[in-house]
């Protein structure tokens, strides 16, 4: 009895090692398909949401573009910044120039009700905003006072 018991115990380690194997293979494919990894939110397009989203307070620190993601880094008033929630949405709309040109609004939640001021970094992927045929477009988003060039 205490050897069928050992017999199965060895084989259920082997087929739980050989499931987590597999599960390693599927998260590295996985990784493969979302292409840039490094950003933390992907970009989303909905007119309706940019149309009727009002963001919470908040301060443009610094804007950056490094690859396929916008970097912001954002001030505001908070605990530590852990519970903040993060969008970057647009419009949808695309102006017709040369480059073609994006409208963005982030979308910021903060319930956070501490009175220290906190800057936090975000990295958005911006592929989803891409223009078919070209490889460059001015991107134009709200509260920021400069354009950025996204080059793809």
């Amino acid at each position: 009895m205490q050897r069928l018991m050992f017999k199965t115990t060895k084989q259920m380690l082997f087929c739980t090692a050989l499931g987590l194997l597999f599960l390693n293979t599927q998260c590295e494919e996985e990784d493969d398909l979302v292409g840039d990894a490094n950003c933390d939110f992907a970009t989303i397009v909905d007119a309706s949401k940019y149309n009727n989203m009002n963001a919470d307070d908040f301060t443009f620190i610094n804007t950056e573009i490094n690859g396929d993601c916008l970097e912001l880094t954002i001030g505001a008033s908070g605990c530590d910044g852990n519970s903040w929630e993060f969008g970057l949405i647009g419009s949808g709309a695309i102006a017709e120039s040369f480059p073609e040109q994006r409208f963005l609004k982030l979308d910021f939640g903060n319930e956070e009700l501490c009175l220290a001021y906190i800057e936090r970094k975000v990295l958005f992927n911006l592929t989803p905003i891409q223009v078919e045929g070209s490889n460059k477009i001015v991107l134009h988003i709200e509260r920021l006072n400069e354009t950025l060039e996204y080059t793809y």
